[in-house]
């Protein structure tokens, strides 16, 4: 111990400095009496004599902690003790902030998660607090599975108080490099660029992004940006402080691949987004074979200069996130990805199809791309194929699946691409509800993962949850018109018209050609009795099959009788059989519930998807007390 050493109860060296504001002492002890059981030496001003707010050993102590733990509160707030104590920590990259009640920390500190020490789950939370402390030491403290249950007057008397932090399986986040307005943990994987020299090798370059991208959003320490956002910086026509500033991230990571025959050189860096400088860059030049290590380099060294100091995440292997080690497999899967993203027509999708049944013929234990399978089934089933050849397909659809998630249990994309067949491939919308549960357990980082789980709360009406999932994905996902437009269709399931208006028109701004967007819009127009802006968002929208209906709705709410039945028979007509739910949309607004009961029959039938907006649809609500749409609904699963 050196001279004026702070020194805790024990007389030992402190490693743990606690600030806090004097008036939370009574919450503050459960907090110190906790670190102290599992090891720690704590100081806290209970140690100083005379109720002196600060002394030089105060500040020895400060000067030399491990670990400076600040319980926010709404009187810390204030404190301009506490906030010079925070300063410190903060600075030397050791603070672990606390919310006492629940407060959020004051300005300058919030890039920084804080733990939420709240409502009582002190107990139950114990063990991870410790674990974000103990991860500035050393080396771990003893666990407190091996020390006494704590029986302290103190923690009685004080209440108790709970500590939430922000991490899974075991991950901690402790600190941050740097700080910006974007959180200090996100990031967006840029298009690695081809530098091969054939174009037709981008779908490498950009799997090999797509990856790594995958890999990091796998890790609850990190906010990772969606594919579709940094996309548009392909081009890279913007510096990178722009780039981060409109993807709303602190860092970017950019990079390069040059893959020949036999191997493979990849490029990366980090770049701070504050300042264009780059944090970090290395270069993986490794035999073709070994790729799947080159990901996991890049993903991990990204993680750790994104991170001051991070426990064991508890890697998982390959298999159980759906990965392979087969590098033919893996550069099948990769084209297939590339096809289907296209969502060109159905040519691309079949190709695709037949990428992913390529993959699983080499490797049939690759769970991703069973899942990516299952969802191209599900897509060619629902959009192309006639009526009769659906069961079958739907059926291998779901096979796949369940393939998939027993494959690879920790993958979100598979219980995602489960719950997807069920609800809108099978209209089972209860056998869906646990794999989608799931999926958003597992990919909360994943913003198609977060839209889909969304779409389905709000189809089957758990809105809250829905809007939450969405907020989630446009935040990672903020230039894509996709996610907005989902964003829209979310609010309308909920019938809260006009807060659906705004994201729609985002999606639109981002691309006005979007189909189902103008569709939807017109939707919640015609449902505020906007008759006019209405109609002419129905006839903007490009995909027929549900523009047609809108404008067919409006023409006699207008008592445009002939232009009515003109649009519907053009309904019919170019779609016959697919638009059967679109049909009894139109019937049932134009008041003909017997009609529009017969297209709903004939729908159920055939498995029409369009039955997974039953529950909610506006546009049946003139059906909804008929006895025989009563027991369509209760067909459908719904009371």
């Amino acid at each position: 111990m050196t001279p004026g050493q702070a020194t805790g109860a024990g007389g030992k060296p402190t490693t743990v400095f606690v600030s806090y504001s004097r008036a939370d002492q009574k919450r503050a002890l459960p907090v110190i009496e906790l670190l102290e059981q599992a090891g720690f030496c704590v100081w806290w001003d209970g140690l100083i004599e005379g109720g002196e707010r600060f002394s030089r050993t105060t500040a020895s102590a400060l000067d030399t902690a491990r670990a400076v733990v600040v319980l926010w509160s709404q009187t810390s707030a204030d404190s301009h003790w506490v906030h010079d104590e925070a300063t410190s920590g903060r600075d030397r990259g050791v603070l672990v902030p606390l919310s006492l009640d629940g407060t959020e920390p004051p300005l300058g500190f919030r890039q920084f998660q804080f733990i939420d020490v709240s409502r009582g789950r002190l107990r139950s939370e114990a063990d991870r607090i410790v674990r974000a402390v103990a991860a500035l030491h050393d080396a771990p403290p003893v666990p407190l599975a091996s020390k006494p249950r704590m029986v302290d007057r103190r923690l009685v008397l004080a209440g108790g108080a709970g500590l939430v932090l922000a991490g899974a399986g075991g991950a901690w986040w402790v600190g941050l490099i740097g700080g910006a307005k974007a959180s200090a943990n996100s990031v967006a994987v840029l298009p690695f660029l081809n530098m091969s020299g054939d174009p037709e090798q981008v779908y490498f370059s950009d799997g090999l992004a797509a990856e790594v991208r995958a890999e990091l959003a796998r890790n609850a320490l990190l906010s990772v940006a969606a594919q579709a956002s940094s996309n548009q910086f392909r081009e890279r026509t913007d510096d990178a402080k722009t780039i981060s500033r409109k993807l709303g991230v602190a860092y970017l990571l950019d990079g390069n691949v040059r893959k020949s025959a036999d191997s493979v050189r990849v490029s990366a860096e980090l770049i701070d987004g504050r300042t264009g400088f780059s944090q970090w860059s290395q270069s993986f030049e490794r035999p073709l074979t070994n790729i799947f290590a080159v990901q996991d380099e890049i993903a991990e060294a990204v993680t750790a200069a994104l991170t001051a100091r991070v426990a064991d995440p508890g890697k998982r292997g390959a298999s159980e996130t759906g990965g392979t080690k087969d590098v033919a497999a893996y550069d099948a899967f990769l084209r297939g990805q590339d096809l289907f993203d296209q969502a060109a027509n159905e040519a691309t999708d079949r190709a695709a199809l037949a990428r992913f049944d390529e993959a699983i013929a080499l490797d049939g234990k690759y769970g991703a791309a069973h899942a990516a399978r299952a969802l191209a089934l599900a897509v060619i089933a629902n959009q192309y194929v006639p009526a009769g050849q659906r069961p079958a397909l739907f059926k291998d659809a779901t096979a796949t699946a369940r393939r998939a998630t027993e494959l690879a249990p920790k993958l979100a994309e598979a219980f995602s691409a489960l719950g997807f067949v069920l609800h809108s491939g099978l209209l089972d919308w209860k056998a869906a509800r646990a794999p989608y549960d799931q999926s958003f357990a597992l990919g909360a980082g994943d913003a198609d993962v977060l839209t889909r789980f969304a779409l389905f709360c709000a189809r089957t009406g758990r809105f809250d949850e829905a809007a939450s999932a969405m907020d989630r994905a446009i935040m990672l996902d903020r230039l894509n018109p996709r996610t907005y437009r989902q964003q829209g269709q979310v609010a309308y399931a909920a019938r809260r018209y006009a807060d659906a208006i705004p994201p729609l028109d985002r999606a639109l701004e981002l691309n006005p050609k979007m189909g189902t967007a103008n569709s939807v819009k017109g939707s919640c127009l015609l449902f505020l009795n906007q008759l006019d802006e209405a109609r002419a968002a129905f006839e903007r929208e490009p995909s027929l099959v549900v523009g047609l209906p809108g404008q067919a709705v409006v023409a006699l709410r207008q008592n445009r009788q002939a232009d009515a039945e003109r649009l519907f028979d053009r309904l019919v007509s170019e779609f016959g059989d697919i638009a059967l739910y679109q049909q009894a949309q139109v019937l049932a607004q134009w008041r003909k519930p017997a009609q529009a009961l017969d297209m709903l029959g004939r729908a159920r039938a055939q498995n029409d998807a369009g039955l997974i907006f039953i529950r909610n649809d506006p546009f049946l609500d003139p059906l909804r007390q008929e006895p025989e749409f009563l027991r369509l609904l209760k067909s459908l699963g719904y009371a």
